[in-house]
């Protein structure tokens, strides 16, 4: 798969400063894209990205969330996404994705994702080598996963 587009945040949550794409170089990075008020994304994708982030050792896996809104609008801002993290216990960091030109948000659109959940797999150089739209299964991504980390650095 192609290098990624850089990811557009207009603000982040559960960090000290914004970050980059170049943040995570050198570590596997999974990017759970979710909606607050989805029930497949509260239900699934989080909980499973909380378990992600709790079952590989951050030297070789980052976890963060982006929260990309294409529906809802109102009901979505940033004081209720910042009490929704804090009350689910999501402690990684969350972009929100800046908006975009047409329906969908900028890194969603630049991404090519469909939907939410989706959970997006970059290997250590930062390329997107996974997208799941959807539940999947915590064995498959696991083992995904460790295809990633187990690969030499370059």
């Amino acid at each position: 798969m192609p290098d990624p587009t850089p990811f557009y945040a207009a603000e982040w949550l559960n960090t000290e400063r914004p970050l980059t794409l170049a943040d995570f170089r050198g570590r596997v990075l999974a990017v759970e894209v979710f909606q607050m008020l989805c029930p497949g994304c509260v239900l699934h994708g989080l909980p499973q990205a909380q378990r992600i982030a709790a079952a590989f050792d951050p030297a070789d896996l980052a976890v963060i969330g982006l929260h990309s809104v294409f529906e809802h609008h109102p009901a979505n801002g940033r004081a209720t996404l910042a009490a929704f993290l804090h009350e689910w216990r999501i402690r990684f960091p969350v972009a929100i994705d800046a908006p975009g030109e047409g329906a969908l948000p900028r890194t969603m659109a630049a991404w090519g994702l469909e939907g939410t959940p989706t959970l997006v797999l970059l290997d250590r150089q930062g390329r997107i080598r996974a997208r799941h739209l959807g539940q999947v299964a915590d064995l498959v991504l696991g083992a995904e996963i460790m295809r990633l980390v187990l690969e030499p650095p370059t």
